[in-house]
């Protein structure tokens, strides 16, 4: 009872269920703490990212589908740090909780033959492409449209794996060797593509609400190696503003007809001919959008808790003319909270996020971003503390 005789009132919190324990749970929750919103997690184990963080923490497989009816008691909705949850467990989840992304949606995230042929299907411009049972449909692809030819496992594969460039026939039983169903029952298949020469990445950003509403990041340059996404400029230099404008829209159409709820990332290829195709889907918080947490007016995370909770969407716009993010990857240095004294007292505006990982070669640890006017001065700041965080003190 307070002072004047009545009872106060007790307003019930949001909770949002996370499936998957990983860096990018562990950046949504930093953007619920501010909104009051609780996070649930189910956690791959006790000491990864996001487990450190969050007290309401389970470690379990996201394949079992008690394990996920376990989490997603007494929240609101579940959504997920990766898409790897099965869609025959969502569809049975949905009956009682929001599902955001949905599996009718998600499988698109998923399964590489399914997205390209639905992205055919909407006349979006895509790398040529033909899903194969057998290696001889892999080499007639080969042979019809040239080699060398991209190979990606339909299902599975991420951060470079499960992705070959195969330079002519004798190599195209590589893809197939070893090549299984998942455990979770979903038919893996070979998706073979055209090679694109391409002169660089590209990433659009989007965030949908249930309601409908849409926000658009500026469009990012991105750089692979390894299949790891290294660094994001943005906004893209050099990309003029009537097609950044159109890839906006494009990703727009895409999250809607799709029925995508929260962060859609679609990467995209720009061709030396000039074409810029569809190359990934993801329906979750992306690497390429991680400079949004100090370079945007909202974060992806935070407009991505939003979008799931139906709440308004926050404004995607840059706060700084260029913004430039590198990832931070496992080199000599293994003291990483030391070597903050020298990143900030050399640059004391830098921005640095450490995701309480055990450093290990090539292993993402964190990421810096760097914000300002000037494109080259930007790119050094942000090279100089990745690199001083990987163990290269002469950078």
């Amino acid at each position: 009872m307070s002072g004047l005789g009545y009872a106060s009132p007790v307003t019930r919190r949001y909770a949002v269920a996370i499936a998957g324990g990983g860096q990018l749970a562990r950046m949504m929750h930093q953007a619920a703490i501010p909104l009051g919103i609780d996070v649930k997690l189910l956690a791959e184990g006790p000491d990864v990212s996001a487990a450190q963080v969050i007290p309401d923490s389970t470690v379990g497989d996201y394949r079992d589908l008690d394990t996920l009816k376990a989490l997603v008691d007494g929240t609101d909705v579940l959504t997920f740090d990766h898409e790897h949850v099965p869609t025959r467990h969502l569809d049975e989840l949905a009956k009682t909780v929001a599902v955001r992304p949905g599996a009718a949606a998600l499988v698109f995230a998923q399964d590489k033959a399914l997205m390209r042929e639905r992205m055919a299907g909407l006349g979006v411009a895509c790398p040529a492409f033909a899903v194969c049972e057998t290696e001889a449909e892999l080499v007639a692809f080969g042979e019809s449209q040239g080699w060398p030819i991209i190979a990606k496992t339909s299902r599975g594969g991420y951060d470079g794996k499960g992705v070959w460039k195969l330079d002519g026939p004798g190599e195209a039983d590589i893809p197939f060797d070893g090549l299984k169903h998942e455990s979770a029952g979903e038919r893996v298949r070979i998706v073979a593509e055209e090679f694109i020469d391409f002169a660089r990445e590209l990433s659009a950003i989007v965030v949908r609400s249930p309601s409908g509403q849409v926000v658009a990041y500026p469009i990012s340059e991105t750089v692979q190696t390894d299949g790891i996404c290294v660094e994001t400029t943005t906004p893209a230099p050099g990309l003029d503003p009537d097609r950044a404008a159109g890839l906006q829209e494009m990703a727009i159409r895409i999250a809607g007809e799709l029925g995508v709820v929260g962060v859609l990332a679609v990467e995209l290829m720009e061709a030396r001919d000039g074409r810029i195709v569809v190359n990934e889907l993801a329906m979750r918080p992306h690497n390429t959008g991680h400079w949004t947490i100090d370079g945007a007016r909202t974060s992806q995370f935070e407009n991505h808790i939003r979008a799931v909770l139906d709440l308004p969407l926050g404004s995607p716009e840059l706060r700084d003319p260029v913004v430039v993010m590198t990832n931070v990857l496992g080199g000599a240095e293994e003291d990483l909270t030391e070597a903050l004294r020298h990143v900030f007292a050399r640059d004391r505006a830098i921005r640095v996020h450490l995701y309480g990982k055990e450093v290990k070669p090539g292993r993402k640890v964190g990421h810096v971003t760097a914000l300002g006017t000037d494109l080259d001065d930007v790119r050094r700041r942000a090279h100089h503390a990745a690199r001083y965080l990987m163990g290269d003190h002469d950078a």
